[in-house]
C-alpha cells in the first residue's frame, strides 16, 4: 500500500473512533430526579434567564450539558432547560408517558385500580418486579405500574 493510501486509512479509522466515542458519550447521559418540592426550569444557566416552566418533585431528567452550578436537561418529551444543581439528586424515578395511566393496588392487571393518570406525572421508584414498577407519588400515595407506560 502507498503511503497516500495509508494516510487514508488512517484518517477514516480516526474519524470513526471519534464517532463510536461522542455516540458512547452521548448514550452515557445521568439519568438524575428533582429533589425540591417544584423546580424552575430555565433558558439559560443562571437565575436572570426567564423560567420556561416548572416541575414537581421526581420529575426524571437527561443531563445533556453542564456549565458550573447549572445542568441543562431533557425530559421525556424532548424538551431541553436549565436547572440548578441542588434542585437534582440520583433518586430512581419514572415518569406517566401515555395518558390514562392505571396504578394498580398489586403488580397485576386484575388488583384494583387505585389512581388514575394523566401523561406527565412523576413517581419514585421503590421497587420493581417482572414488568411492575412499585411507586410512590410525592403526596404519598403509593401503587403498582406497569413499566411500558412510563418513561
Amino acid at each position: 500500500m502507498d503511503r497516500s493510501k495509508k494516510k487514508n486509512v488512517f484518517i477514516i479509522s480516526v474519524c470513526c473512533l471519534f464517532i463510536f466515542l461522542g455516540a458512547g458519550i452521548a448514550l452515557a447521559s445521568e439519568r438524575l430526579s428533582v429533589i425540591s418540592s417544584v423546580a424552575n426550569l430555565r433558558n439559560g444557566a443562571g437565575n436572570q434567564y426567564k423560567v420556561l416552566w416548572q416541575v414537581e418533585k421526581y420529575h426524571p431528567f437527561l443531563v445533556i450539558n453542564k456549565k458550573e452550578d447549572w445542568y441543562e436537561v431533557k425530559d421525556f418529551e424532548g424538551d431541553t432547560a436549565w436547572v440548578h444543581k441542588t434542585l437534582l439528586g440520583k433518586t430512581d424515578t419514572v415518569i406517566s408517558a401515555k395518558s390514562k395511566c392505571n396504578v394498580r393496588s398489586k403488580p397485576d392487571t386484575s388488583s384494583d385500580i387505585i389512581l388514575r393518570v394523566e401523561r406527565g406525572v412523576p413517581f419514585k421508584v421503590l421497587g420493581r418486579k417482572g414488568d411492575w414498577i412499585n411507586i410512590e407519588h410525592a403526596d404519598g400515595e403509593v401503587g403498582w405500574i406497569v413499566k411500558s407506560l412510563v418513561w
